[in-house]
């Protein structure tokens, strides 16, 4: 059976653009914006949603989406309530590919083979565990595959041709290559060493690569989508949610317009790169 994210880098190439995928986190600023930000992604432009998973140790991420976490486990959320989100985003949206990102660690804890069988159950489609190497993929990758769900691993420009085989053996869905070497939300990618780097994956994979870290606008979003089959936007995407709040940290209806607005223009921005 094809998969949601198949289908969904499959229409992106038969209307010959890449393809834009969101990050939020689950939670921020509060269960019920959270989860009208993430009705209203598709509806602004995103072909994939990755939807954050909080956690307190957050190691690969910068301060916007660590904030973002922060706020969302300080609003209550957990995993139980990431599943829900994703459950009820699935009432309403049967199409869109919503991708779990975060650690090991909420997982674990939960129950590997429990969580696989609720995450398919909530309408999941694939998961990004950046603290999984592929030396552990017994704990949750192949788990992960054999119930249906695609397990995308993560590529940097410190990954050689020697390591690249064995980060993509059992890699599915999309690789997802971290444009910058550091954080989420790090300075702008180099375009050039972009450009290099997806040619050099491709040469050994036929699945689509994404590129994110770093893209902050439509005008970066659009130089990334000339040779990427995804461009992947965050920080950014929790930074204009974060100028929103208020002193206390609560947003509003201004919240969901203001991810809207930015969404917006980043879809026009991959849009417009191959015309």
């Amino acid at each position: 059976m094809t998969s949601r994210i198949e289908t969904r880098f499959a229409q992106c190439r038969a209307q010959q653009r890449a393809a834009l995928v969101t990050f939020i986190m689950a939670g921020d600023p509060d269960a019920a914006i959270s989860l009208d930000i993430l009705k209203a992604l598709p509806k602004s432009g995103a072909d994939l949603i990755e939807v954050g998973m909080p956690f307190s140790d957050p190691m690969a991420d910068g301060p916007a989406i660590q904030a973002a976490g922060l706020r969302a486990m300080h609003a209550g959320m957990t995993l139980n309530g990431v599943l829900r989100q994703v459950g009820e985003f699935r009432r309403h949206d049967a199409d869109t590919p919503i991708v779990l990102m975060g650690y090991y660690n909420p997982i674990y804890v939960h129950g590997v083979e429990k969580f696989l069988i609720e995450a398919k159950a909530a309408g999941v489609d694939g998961l990004i565990v950046v603290d999984l190497p592929p030396e552990e993929d017994e704990e949750l990758c192949l788990p992960a595959l054999r119930a249906g769900l695609n397990f995308i691993r993560l590529a940097t420009p410190t990954t050689d041709d020697n390591r690249l085989p064995a980060v993509l053996a059992n890699t599915s869905g999309f690789v997802y290559y971290v444009s910058v070497t550091g954080v989420t939300g790090a300075s702008r990618p180099d375009y050039s060493k972009v450009a290099t780097a997806v040619r050099r994956i491709k040469a050994h994979t036929p699945l689509p690569v994404a590129v994110g870290f770093g893209v902050k606008d439509a005008a970066a979003a659009a130089e990334i989508a000339l040779n990427a089959d995804a461009v992947v936007v965050g920080s950014a995407i929790i930074d204009a949610l974060a100028r929103t709040l208020d002193s206390d940290k609560r947003g509003g209806p201004a919240t969901v317009a203001a991810v809207s607005k930015l969404v917006t223009e980043l879809a026009a921005g991959v849009a417009s790169a191959r015309r």
